[in-house]
């Protein structure tokens, strides 16, 4: 019984250190993109970035292939959000870290044709802006 719980105990511990190099990964890739394209949001490579990170993360890419994403997409919701969303807030700004987490990422595919501020705000509501 013993053994059971050490094995539980070490199986845990190594998923929460691979969930932590994820997010820390994340933050990382977010706050590269904010600080490199913070004064040239309007930049095609910035959207070819985000994208690309999307394909290489695990969670982000089943998304993107759930919903068809296509970089078209992404640039037609980016500027929606980049219209009702263009500030900085500590390491966070709208219409680049919500291309990076799943909940946001899979929302804005879902509703890529809604309303601008409507998305904007949930996505806001969700990073906690």
């Amino acid at each position: 019984m013993n053994y059971v719980l050490i094995l539980l105990i070490a199986l845990l511990s190594i998923i929460f250190l691979l969930e932590m190099r994820h997010s820390l990964r994340r933050s990382n890739a977010n706050s590269r993109l904010i600080e490199k394209y913070r004064d040239d949001l309007q930049n095609k490579e910035l959207l070819a970035e985000i994208y690309a990170f999307c394909q290489q993360d695990y969670k982000l890419r089943r998304i993107v292939k759930k919903h068809n994403l296509t970089l078209e997409d992404m640039e037609k919701i980016y500027q929606k959000l980049l219209l009702w969303g263009n500030f900085h807030k500590g390491r966070r700004f709208v219409p680049i870290t919500s291309f990076l987490y799943v909940y946001t990422l899979d929302y804005l595919c879902q509703h890529k044709d809604g309303d601008a501020k409507e998305l904007t705000m949930k996505c806001m509501n969700f990073l906690h802006i």
